[in-house]
């Protein structure tokens, strides 16, 4: 009675276990850039996306007043360090307490809040953790104050800014159509042309139809990097240049090799009866591969379709290559990696954003047609 089929093992809660890590291998990451998203970019730099809901202790920088009043043979001057507009722009709402401040950039903790700095000369500051502060000077301030370099907490701060950046960004809707009339085209040609090698390599018989079919499985591991300057250069010499069309015709080159090969093995798995019938009643190859083989295989041509179509959205190295640099060109990868994020690319806050306005149309596309996703990936797998 142990061997009897479809009885759980003792190793269940093993599988279950894998399964779990295994979802929050790939939703933690998410969630944290989904919450980094909303995030100001100091607050991010400061602590990591699960502290979001916390004070932050941010570094900030402020000038004091100028308005002194004499005392003795000194200047007086106090404030309230938060009425300093670049001080505020540090925070959201109301500042929390003043931890520590400094005189200079490279050390804006060098003395602790309410402690009294010797500046040399007679000259004081001292930095109070409520944000008032008392400057002592020996000359009268001439219109500029002096400059203090602190550390205050932070409330969390939850915005949509990064958001608004994203979707106002200029011509950032010229990008978007660009995206798209990149990656239709660059899908629906790969299918239509492997389709019709998929059906010959399955059903027709012809000479050096193997070595064939093992140069497509070989080219599946070549590097598509390898063959950017080359298929560039053929670009160049034939006339197509830089254009929407040479980037069609680069998607439709490396996504080739995987196309014909799902649908090759999906193609050489539909039953051989119904193949000979057709032909037995006098059916031609075209009427075969367009009435019967092309219906039955939906499956994997939505398949395809996915994986094509995610690859040529989100791809940004093939559109530096073969896309002109000039700013009605560029898709949304290339118009956010230039002009929303820099070279640098340091605002992560941009970048998690970006990330999530730009899957809105994947995801859309893979949850109308993943129903076909397993089935078109299982082609051929069993007889």
């Amino acid at each position: 009675m142990e061997n009897i089929a479809g009885k759980s093992t003792g190793l269940r809660w093993a599988t279950h276990l894998a399964m779990l890590v295994m979802v929050l291998i790939w939703v933690l990451p998410t969630v944290g850039l989904l919450v980094s998203s909303f995030r100001d970019k100091d607050q991010i730099s400061a602590t990591g996306w699960w502290q979001a809901m916390f004070p932050v202790e941010l570094t900030a920088r402020a000038r004091t007043g100028t308005e002194a009043v004499a005392d003795g043979d000194l200047f007086r001057v106090e404030g309230y360090i938060f009425d300093d507009e670049e001080a505020r722009s540090y925070f959201s709402g109301t500042p929390g307490e003043i931890a520590a401040f400094g005189t200079r950039g490279a050390e804006p903790k060098a003395y602790v809040a309410g402690s009294t700095a010797d500046l040399g000369d007679g000259e004081t500051l001292t930095v109070n953790a409520d944000g008032t502060y008392v400057w002592i000077t020996p000359d009268a301030p001439d219109g500029r104050g002096q400059r203090v370099y602190f550390a205050a907490e932070s409330p969390p701060k939850l915005t949509l800014d990064n958001y608004r950046t994203v979707l106002s960004g200029d011509n950032m809707d010229r990008a978007f159509i660009n995206t798209l009339t990149v990656a239709i085209p660059a899908t629906i040609i790969p299918i239509l042309v492997a389709a019709f090698a998929a059906y010959a390599l399955a059903w027709m018989e012809f000479p050096i139809r193997g070595l064939l079919i093992a140069g497509i499985v070989g080219l599946l591991v070549v590097p598509i990097q390898l063959a950017l300057v080359p298929v560039l250069n053929l670009h160049n010499g034939i006339g197509v240049w830089q254009s929407f069309v040479g980037i069609w015709l680069a998607h439709t080159g490396f996504g080739m090799p995987l196309a014909v090969y799902l649908l090759r093995n999906y193609m050489a798995g539909l039953p051989r009866d119904i193949i000979e019938c057709a032909r037995v009643d006098g059916a031609t190859d075209f009427q075969i591969f367009t009435r019967i083989v092309l219906p039955l295989s939906l499956p994997a041509l939505a398949s395809f379709a996915i994986f094509q179509f995610l690859w040529t959205w989100n791809d940004l190295l093939v559109a530096k290559v073969f896309l002109p640099s000039a700013d009605e060109a560029k898709v949304m990868t290339v118009k956010i990696a230039d002009d929303l994020l820099g070279s640098r690319g340091g605002d992560w806050g941009i970048l998690a954003a970006a990330a999530f306005v730009s899957i809105a149309v994947p995801l859309a596309v893979f949850f109308s047609l993943q129903r076909f996703l397993v089935r078109g990936l299982l082609a051929g797998s069993v007889k």
